[in-house]
């Protein structure tokens, strides 16, 4: 969905099922923490915003955008999470790394999601460089994590 078409508030406010009785397990990666911080932000306040409690929110860092695949994969063998959401930060660079990166992780959520009970959002910005990406996650195009999180939140109603 581009941002251009729709603004956060529009998402965020629309109709947003009650995530008081809900548990969400979150997977960040470590790489890019200034921007993977803020997303996470985004999503925590967003949780708790529809109803949320704070110890039904469990946080895992891994160290890069491509450990999210493994870290959601473990989550899913948790029955209590209603859904997982990862979060990841990869900025284009001067070689193919950006594309295997993507791909590779494109792949291994869209798996998950075919395989897995729980639905796990894939919250990866991929951006040619910061400045887009800082716009994304608290900047001028607001905050992807709070999109994310209301993705959570409507397929664990599902």
């Amino acid at each position: 969905m581009a941002t251009a078409l729709h603004t956060p508030s529009e998402l965020v406010n629309s109709q947003v099922p009650d995530a008081s009785n809900m548990c969400f397990g979150i997977v960040v990666s470590e790489w890019n923490d200034n921007i993977t911080g803020k997303l996470l932000e985004g999503v925590v306040k967003t949780l708790e915003k529809h109803g949320a409690m704070p110890e039904n929110i469990h946080i895992k860092r891994v160290p890069g955008s491509f450990e999210l695949i493994y870290g959601a994969h473990r989550m899913t063998h948790n029955e209590s999470y209603d859904a997982i959401i990862i979060l990841g930060s990869v900025i284009r660079g001067e070689t193919p790394h950006f594309d295997y990166i993507c791909q590779g992780v494109t792949a291994g959520i869209a798996q998950l999601n075919l395989r897995s009970e729980i639905p796990v959002i894939y919250g990866l910005l991929t951006t040619d460089n910061e400045q887009q990406a800082l716009d994304r996650c608290g900047g001028r195009l607001g905050n992807k994590g709070e999109e994310w999180a209301v993705d959570a939140i409507k397929m664990a109603k599902f």
